[in-house]
């Protein structure tokens, strides 16, 4: 199965111009896609580019990850409001290094025929005079031709700066460059994308003569009709430390059915029989939810690792199954601080535990977890509270080797009514 092949049955392919599936089949070709470093890290918005990139290098061609480092100076107008804030060459830098990083997560930088590379485009346009560049870029695109794409006439109203207007200038001098220093011969990007690299199509004919080729996929929305990855704590991020693994693998495994089906062909690695097999079983079981636990296994482990996966299937195990206080101690500070987010918090010293705390009073006088005395007997007679997962009695006393970490002490009442105790 050739590359545009994979892409459509998978469901990613939006369109591509004439020629590039027969361009493709003529042997390895080089193709890029460019990541903009306006943040610290890609979130899952990026992995439908990525993908591009992966199912491109294993059909047998050379993917390049474009680094964005003078672009991301400029920003892209496509998809935008308003003018976003720039950053300065240092904070862009900073955060390509980390983008690159996450990159070599998915591609194969080795030593192979095919392996990928990486490149910045601040390498080329640092060195690039104003008046040269708009004496051999700038004559070659009309205004016209500018002023019609969509991502600028968008703008019009609420107004877009000439350094907005010119991005597409700018990208399309990259497909140029690497055309002519890489031999690269296709740019892949999201269906937003589509007059920024055409442009670069364009550019490159009137300079050089050479064809070039492009592939555009969907822009990916959720059933909702939301972006994907946007959620009401913002952006899922592909960094641990600004989505942790939990919330990264819980993302996913929340997701709808309609959702998962699609998700797991543009993300997963899965083989058209394997996704066929999977939603033959979810179908069967739906409650059992086979196609977004298979999703969410799949991408946590690619993003982060197994033993994060693990972690995240351990945590949810805590807070929505079935499990005991020796799974509590198995986890560390962060994952903590990441389950019991949003759970009613109290703060006690420490000191307090030492010669131990009368269960009742921690209930109901120190923690107002129950309402009353009388709330807190009923429910401990009935065996429905428990502290770090053990079922309590009324004579329960609560001791500072119960604090796990020396730290943290769960209470619970009923199934899901958690409160979370920090001594300090």
């Amino acid at each position: 199965m050739n590359f545009i092949e994979e892409l459509r049955w998978r469901g990613l392919l939006f369109d591509s111009t004439p020629g590039t599936e027969e361009h493709l089949n003529t042997g390895m070709r080089s193709g890029y896609v460019g990541f903009d470093p306006s943040a610290p890290s890609l979130h899952i918005g990026s992995l439908v580019q990525i993908m591009l990139l992966v199912h491109f290098q294993r059909a047998g061609h050379k993917p390049i990850a474009l680094v964005g480092g003078a672009t991301g100076m400029i920003g892209d107008p496509s998809g935008k409001s308003e003018e976003r804030k720039l950053l300065n060459e240092e904070t862009i830098r900073g955060y390509a290094e980390k983008i690159k990083i996450q990159l070599s997560r998915f591609l194969d930088f080795g030593s192979s025929g095919n392996a990928a590379s990486l490149e910045n485009n601040y390498e080329w346009f640092r060195e690039i005079k104003v008046l040269d560049f708009l004496r051999d870029v700038g004559k070659h695109l009309t205004v016209n031709y500018m002023m019609a794409k969509d991502s600028v006439k968008s703008r019009l109203e609420s107004g877009i700066s000439f350094t907005e207007f010119s991005y597409q200038l700018l990208q399309g001098y990259d497909f140029y460059w690497l055309n002519q220093h890489r031999d690269c011969t296709m740019q892949m990007g999201g269906s937003d994308q589509w007059g920024n690299i055409v442009a670069g199509i364009e550019l490159t004919r009137r300079k050089s003569g050479n064809e070039l080729f492009a592939v555009t996929s969907q822009l990916i929305m959720r059933a909702d009709g939301k972006k994907l990855g946007k959620t009401e704590e913002g952006a899922v991020w592909l960094d641990a430390a600004m989505t942790s693994p939990y919330k990264f693998y819980q993302y996913w495994i929340n997701v709808t059915d309609e959702d998962a089906a699609k998700y797991i062909r543009y993300f997963s690695l899965l083989s058209k029989e394997e996704i066929d097999a999977i939603e033959a079983a979810h179908a069967l079981e739906p409650g059992k939810r086979y196609l977004q636990q298979k999703l969410a296994e799949d991408i946590t482990v690619r993003v982060h690792s197994r033993e994060d996966y693990d972690a995240a299937v351990r945590a949810s195990g805590i807070l929505f199954g079935k499990s005991t206080g020796d799974d509590l101690h198995s986890l560390s500070n962060r994952d903590f601080e990441e389950i019991f987010e949003g759970v009613p918090t109290k703060k006690l010293s420490k000191s307090l535990f030492e010669n131990g705390i009368d269960v009742m009073k921690l209930l109901v006088d120190d923690t107002q977890f129950f309402p009353s005395k009388g709330e807190a007997r009923r429910t401990i007679e009935s065996r429905g509270a428990a502290v770090n997962k053990q079922t309590i009695s009324l004579d329960y006393i609560v001791k500072s080797e119960q604090l796990i970490n020396n730290r943290y002490l769960v209470l619970q009442k009923g199934k899901k009514n958690y409160f979370l105790v920090i001594a300090e």
